[in-house]
């Protein structure tokens, strides 16, 4: 094959052809993980897998039947597997079955039990001049990249890229990084109802709050940024400039490249699974129906070619109009998360391919 050939991107369709275990999504994984090079890439290495717990009564993350599946794999090519995410979020995990009996690795919070295990690199890109990388990310000798795919407020897609991004950093980094936007916050006081759903979807305790004649009070230091109380006020009476969208996905994209730096080459597999895929991030601690039927699993060495992979299969025509919740509308133009968020989600994509991480051409070789 020639050096110049576009990667190849593997995809499990979750549709079955036939009623017999065989024909279903599990053991297409299974099939799907056989394809790589697991040996040579895991072998007495530990390996990272990073997920997103998800949050409260949130159900839409990766069924643990597929984390087990991954974690048997990893195990049997003589890999070291640990289930790893944000410090602040594996109290969460357990609500959604993610236990080390279940699951058949250990849970490790990436930047430890304290938040503060990292190593700090130099960006200077704007005002993230550093990003800290979780101490626990960094020490893995590989990672597996296990994204549920999804919409997102900010990036309009949340993936590999994201997981990575905002999860792979520590906290007070993804906060520089949101903060990027650039994005000013205004209250309209005469349409607010006092409903304080704000308050009650912002991830940020602190952030928000109202005071005791019921006015809300923002507090900047506490705020990430992510747009969740604009999006939960039924009477639109939170404003968020966020005309610097491109310098967060620029940011991610570069935190995902330090991140990416400290491995190997060849020790990183990125897999996206495509089901449930529900408006917004998993961090909100609920869920909504699925924008779109289920897809299946995508997955490969090239996170530039995964993530355009992932959503060039997120269809418009595939759309299920009673799934978008009545506080969002649909616009005009563009792939189904932009016309939901108002965000390009092929933007982070771009930015990450320019950093010579990936290609955006690929080659789908589909998992029977």
């Amino acid at each position: 094959m020639s050096s110049n050939a576009p990667p190849v991107v593997t995809f499990a369709s979750s549709k079955v052809k036939e009623l017999r275990r065989h024909a279903t999504l599990p053991v297409k994984f299974e099939k799907m993980l056989s394809s790589y090079p697991l040996d040579a890439m895991l072998r007495d290495k530990s390996v990272a897998i990073k997920i997103h717990v998800g949050n409260d009564i949130g159900y839409t993350t990766i069924h643990p039947l597929f984390i087990r599946i991954l974690v048997s794999a990893i195990k049997q090519a003589g890999g070291k597997p640990f289930i790893t995410d944000g410090s602040g979020s594996l109290h969460n995990a357990v609500a959604r079955g993610y236990t080390e009996e279940v699951l058949g690795a250990p849970l490790i919070p990436a930047a430890g039990i304290a938040n503060s295990y990292a190593y700090a690199r130099t960006l200077n890109f704007r005002q993230l001049d550093t990003v800290d990388l979780c101490g626990n990310i960094v020490d893995a000798g590989a990672m597996i990249v296990f994204s549920h795919g999804k919409g997102h407020g900010n990036s309009g897609f949340g993936g590999a890229i994201k997981n990575i991004a905002m999860g792979c950093v520590a906290r007070d980094s993804r906060g520089k990084i949101h903060r990027l936007q650039g994005e000013q916050f205004a209250w309209d006081a005469d349409a607010c109802t006092r409903c304080h759903a704000c308050a009650e979807n912002c991830p940020s305790q602190g952030a928000i709050t109202f005071d005791d004649n019921d006015n809300l009070k923002w507090f900047d230091h506490h705020c990430r940024y992510c747009r969740h109380c604009e999006m939960a006020c039924p009477e639109g009476a939170i404003k968020i400039d966020s005309h610097g969208t491109e310098y967060f996905q620029r940011g991610m994209a570069l935190a995902t490249r330090e991140v990416l730096n400290t491995f190997e080459p060849n020790r990183v597999l990125f897999i996206n699974v495509m089901l449930n895929i529900t408006p917004y991030c998993d961090c909100w601690g609920f869920s909504s129906p699925s924008l779109v039927p289920d897809i299946g699993i995508v997955a490969g060495t090239d996170i530039v070619a995964t993530e355009q992979a992932s959503l060039d299969l997120v269809r418009v025509e595939d759309f299920i109009p009673s799934a978008l919740p009545e506080s969002m509308t649909l616009g005009d133009g563009g792939h189904l998360f932009e016309r939901i968020h108002g965000k390009d989600p092929y933007l982070q994509v771009a930015c990450t391919a320019e950093l010579g991480l990936g290609s955006r051409e690929y080659t789908l070789d589909t998992i029977e």
